[in-house]
């Protein structure tokens, strides 16, 4: 017995192996596609769309704006004396804990206003100017003596007049090929003189935290040494006063006081906008670098599911995910589908917002579609197969258009093992074979017998029938079984008057051929049977079994040459559809106790059946089997 259930176990899993080699496939090809991170561009849409939610902007961090109504107070943007951010500085004084100028004083203007922006960044020292990097690309050696090629090897810093008598750091902006400013370089390193220069966000972060105390984190960087932002507000977000009403005095300087102010552009006309993740709208780089600084406040550093992890688990998602959708099928696969999907939508979110780990979901959002998808082909396919196969069977025992019609309406309500329905069963047989077979060549025999089948068949499948077996020169049909026939004992009825209408022509020629009479028998029943596949595992037979079907058989086994005998159960369903019978009465059967009283079927639709006895032969007959 554990033998068989094991090899019952290893037939399953063989079975089964189509479908796990493609999971494998599929598996693989989730690999390579996260691993190489194929799909960076949608991922990177996809995660702006999911991930990027405003968490809520902290409102120390404050930006005066150079705006429009600034511009118009004091004329087009580079042409001021710089005496006019001075005057800025004054009227802020030590109120903010630090200023960050997100503007580049790069070259001298006027000595006089030079001298007094510098005097006055100096006063407190709670001032960042920003400078700017002058990039170029070389071949540099990594860490582990590989060379590379690097494309943001500092060529020239461009520092602002007051040189190192300010803190500076610089402004570049680091984004995506579409545009997109995701992350950033907090550091970068002089390949040549192994200098660090800081961004100038991070800048004012260090030097708020040399104000307020506070030891700098920090920021977690990935393999390429960027910093990967979430960003905390929109544009617009952030607190913006115009300038001129700050120099003018319209705003209370103690408004900024422990803040973190930021000056810089804010008008369209400036250049300084970028598209960002969190919002179709650009935001100004001042607002950018508020949202950087917001980073170090919040010590939030979201950081790239490591590609290898990412990739190795993804697969095993994938390929698990498609054989589960194979074994659930449609009904219960499709939820499955939508768990998986939405699930994915919302680990992502929680990693990211919560965890600060960035989940390249769109890999499995698609892979999980590509798994559903090519489940439900895989498994049409099959079914369409196993449709095909059980037809061409069916073909051979049901009329071709019956199989037709249910192949197109698709009803395939066959019970596996046993059901029991109410059929008509009709038997057949040749009268005297045996003799016949003895007296002929086996040639001549094998072709007599040939014709008959061929002829029962015909009539069978004519009216829908199901031709359910030959016994040796004895032919079994049933009606309404295995799929639903209206009028089905009419239809087996129709079936006999056929078969004796046919054996007419095939008596003449056998005994013009031969000169030997081939006549028939038949008996039709109705009534409950057990109908289903009945047999073994490694063999079985479509078939009818039950009482309904021995007395059909014992009826053939009684009707005379040319005759058709039917049950009365069955004459009382048909009487009133133009049937006519002579009553023969009860006759005994083998294997019953009971007769039972039969009638001989003489008409169908006014046509009268070949073979039948006149009324004056009926009752002779009637009378011998009394007496009997």
């Amino acid at each position: 017995m554990e033998k068989k259930s094991k090899m019952k176990k290893w037939k399953q899993f063989l079975n089964n192996g189509v479908i796990y080699f493609q999971a494998l496939l599929l598996g693989l090809l989730a690999f390579v596609f996260c691993y190489t991170d194929f799909l960076y561009p949608l991922d990177s849409l996809y995660r702006d769309t999911a991930y990027q939610r405003s968490r809520g902007v902290n409102q120390s961090i404050k930006i005066i704006a150079i705006d429009e109504k600034t511009l118009n107070a004091y004329g087009p943007f580079g042409t001021w004396d710089r005496s006019v951010y001075a005057d800025l500085l004054n009227v802020l004084d030590s109120y903010p804990t630090v200023i960050g100028f997100d503007l580049l004083f790069v070259s001298e203007m006027t000595p006089e206003g030079d001298a007094l922006l510098k005097e006055a960044a100096l006063k407190n020292d709670n001032v960042v100017f920003a400078s700017h990097i002058d990039f170029k690309t070389a071949v540099v050696t990594d860490e582990n003596g590989k060379q590379k090629i690097d494309e943001a090897v500092i060529n020239m810093v461009e520092m602002p007049f007051s040189q190192d008598a300010v803190q500076t750091g610089f402004v570049n902006v680091s984004a995506d090929s579409d545009g997109v400013v995701r992350r950033v370089r907090p550091v970068l390193t002089n390949q040549e003189t192994g200098e660090n220069q800081n961004s100038f966000s991070y800048e004012i972060y260090r030097k708020y935290c040399e104000k307020k105390g506070m030891i700098p984190v920090v920021p977690a960087l990935d393999s390429n040494g960027t910093q990967w932002l979430y960003y905390a507000g929109k544009p617009f977000d952030y607190e913006a006063i115009s300038m001129v009403d700050v120099v003018e005095g319209k705003v209370d300087p103690r408004v900024f006081t422990d803040c973190i102010v930021l000056v810089g552009a804010y008008a369209n006309g400036l250049r300084d906008q970028f598209s960002v993740p969190n919002s179709a709208d650009e935001m100004f780089g001042v607002e950018i670098n508020a949202n950087i600084l917001q980073s170090f406040l919040d010590q939030t550093f979201p950081l790239p599911v490591d590609r290898v992890i990412n990739a190795v688990i993804s697969a095993v998602l994938v390929a698990v995910a498609y054989v589960l959708f194979n074994k659930l099928k449609l009904k219960f696969g499709l939820p499955l589908f939508v768990v998986l999907e939405v699930l994915t939508v919302f680990l992502g979110i929680f990693l990211f917002t919560k965890k600060d780990i960035i989940l390249p979901g769109v890999y499995l959002l698609i892979f999980f579609l590509v798994d559903f998808v090519l489940a439900v082909i895989v498994n049409y396919i099959a079914e369409w197969l196993s449709k095909r196969k059980i037809a061409a069977a069916f073909r051979k025992y049901v009329a071709p258009q019956v199989v037709d019609g249910i192949m197109k309406s698709g009803q395939y309500n066959i019970a596996l093992g046993g059901e029991t329905r109410d059929i008509a069963v009709l038997f057949v047989d040749i009268r005297g074979f045996t003799p016949l077979s003895e007296s002929l060549e086996p040639e001549q025999v094998v072709e007599i017998l040939n014709e008959y089948l061929n002829l029962t068949t015909n009539a069978i499948f004519k009216n829908s029938g199901t031709l359910d077996k030959f016994i040796g020169d004895a032919t079994m049909a049933v009606f309404n079984a295995p799929f639903d026939l209206e009028d089905y004992e009419m239809q087996a009825l129709r079936t006999a008057k056929d078969i004796v209408a046919g054996a007419r022509a095939l008596e003449a020629s056998c005994m013009e051929r031969f000169g030997k009479k081939v006549t028939f028998g038949v008996g039709v029943n109705c009534g409950p049977a057990v109908v289903g596949n009945i047999g073994c595992d490694f063999r079985m037979d479509y078939t009818a079994i039950g009482d309904t079907v021995n007395t059909s058989a014992r009826l053939e086994a009684n009707a005379k040459p040319g005759q058709v005998l039917i049950s009365k159960v069955i004459y009382e369903r048909v009487k009133d559809k133009g049937v006519t019978a002579n009553p023969i009465g009860e006759i005994p059967l083998k294997g019953k106790s009971k007769g039972l009283f039969v009638y001989e079927l003489t008409s169908i639709d006014g046509e009268v059946i070949g073979g039948s006895t006149t009324p004056e032969k009926a009752e002779a007959e009637k009378a011998e089997a009394e007496k009997q």
